[in-house]
C-alpha cells in the first residue's frame, strides 16, 4: 500500500500504522516520521533541503527579484528510510539490495 500526502493521512497516521501492522500490510509512507513511529518505509523528498532552497528564494525576493521571474524548482533529492523492526513484525524480509540503497535504516 502507498499512502499519499494528505491531511487525512497526517491526522490518522497512528491508526494507519496500527492497522497496516495488524493486517501485515507493507506500506510506503510519504514522510519519514511515519517510519519513526513504526511504519515500514518511506520514500520522500528531502524536506530540509526544500526549506533551504525556499530560504534562498525569500532572500532573492527581499533583494528585489520578482517572484514571477524565479524558476519553479522540483525536488532533487529523495530519501529512502526503512524500519527493520516493522519489517520483522509483519514477517517481511527486506532484500539486502534495498537495504544497501536506503538512506537510513531504523533497527
Amino acid at each position: 500500500m502507498i499512502t499519499t500526502v494528505s491531511a487525512a493521512a497526517l491526522e490518522h497516521k497512528d491508526l494507519i500504522i496500527k492497522l497496516a501492522t495488524h493486517f501485515r500490510l507493507p506500506v510506503v509512507y510519504a514522510y519519514r516520521f511515519f517510519v519513526a513511529r513504526g511504519g515500514l518505509m518511506s520514500y520522500a523528498t528531502d524536506i530540509i533541503g526544500q526549506y533551504k532552497r525556499a530560504a534562498g528564494y525569500v532572500d532573492r525576493i527581499l533583494k528585489g527579484k520578482k517572484p514571477a521571474d524565479l524558476p519553479v524548482q522540483m525536488p532533487t533529492k529523495y530519501d529512502l528510510v526503512i524500519n527493520l523492526k516493522s519489517a520483522k513484525t509483519i514477517s517481511l524480509i527486506v532484500p539486502l539490495t534495498l537495504l544497501a540503497r536506503a538512506d537510513e535504516v531504523i533497527d
